[in-house]
């Protein structure tokens, strides 16, 4: 969470990497739903301290969105992350959602955001842009000129591009069709959460093993129609508010992640504790499913 301070929060960057972990990420939010009172800092200039004080573990949102943030300046904040971070930037993008982030703006006739069908074709358009200006530097080209309904390029300049080529990695949040089409045409990584099943008021845990099955099909047979196969898409999984309390215990947090990994996902974040309210959960938890201490 970019919730403290940075001198204080440099310390638990660096203790995730001394534990092992292969990927440390953080909120994109102006406005959190999930902590509404409080210190709240900003994703981008968080990532880049982050990479400061960090040598080998990727670094990424979870996930950005386009609620609030303009494709153009957005991909030279990406390219900037990923050269600061040498190469371990990870771009985590969703088409966000209809409350905090979006109603702080005003956005939307009730001023709490886009129509879903809006947000989704921003979502798409945006993803596209963001391919387009951060492959620049690839084949020469370094300049990008891009005319859609929501969001336009005009020859704009991205150099000396990304240090990944062609471009950083996209994971993509998506579970419509139209999202999941997005993720097959552009994604290096699907993102999911561990809540699709609360956003229909259901909240035990067979139902979220349902709905999380259910969208891991709906990817597979995205995929297979255009051609993909599902086996070379990494899938990554973030656990918190679910009836799952994957961070009970180490024993229960290898009991989820083991049904996690049955169920295809390669990657599986969950929380950095926190003493009290969301999200938190015992300190101890943390070291005791490190990967350094396996």
């Amino acid at each position: 969470m970019p919730d403290r301070p940075f001198r204080e929060a440099a310390a638990r960057w660096r203790r995730a990497e001394e534990l092992g972990f292969a990927h440390a990420w953080t909120y994109d939010h102006i406005t959190f739903g999930g902590i509404p009172d409080g210190p709240w800092y900003d994703a981008v200039t968080t990532l880049a301290s982050a990479a400061a004080v960090t040598e080998r573990i990727r670094l990424g949102t979870l996930v950005a969105t386009p609620n609030f943030r303009h494709p153009v300046p957005f991909a030279q904040e990406v390219m900037s992350l990923d050269d600061v971070s040498e190469g371990r930037f990870i771009l985590g993008y969703g088409a966000g959602s209809y409350g905090p982030d979006a109603g702080v703006l005003g956005y939307g006739e009730d001023g709490k955001g886009w129509t879903p069908q809006e947000r989704g074709a921003r979502y798409r358009e945006s993803v596209e842009i963001l391919d387009q200006l951060l492959s620049a530097g690839t084949e020469g080209r370094t300049r990008t000129t891009y005319r859609g309904t929501y969001y336009s390029a005009l020859d704009a300049r991205m150099e000396p591009g990304c240090v990944q080529r062609p471009r950083v990695p996209f994971g993509l949040a998506a579970t419509g069709p139209l999202g999941l089409r997005t993720v097959v045409e552009h994604a290096q990584m699907w993102i999911a959460d561990d809540t699709l099943a609360g956003r229909d008021g259901e909240i035990t845990e067979d139902v979220t093993w349902a709905a999380l099955e259910k969208v891991t099909k709906k990817l597979d047979a995205a995929l297979e129609r255009e051609g993909r196969d599902p086996a070379t898409l990494p899938r990554l999984l973030l656990s918190g508010r679910s009836p799952l309390r994957t961070m009970d215990s180490k024993a229960r947090f290898d009991e989820v992640s083991a049904r996690v990994e049955s169920l295809g996902f390669t990657d599986f974040v969950v929380h950095y504790p926190r003493e009290s309210g969301t999200y938190a959960t015992p300190a101890h938890v943390l070291d005791e499913i490190a990967p350094a201490n396996a």
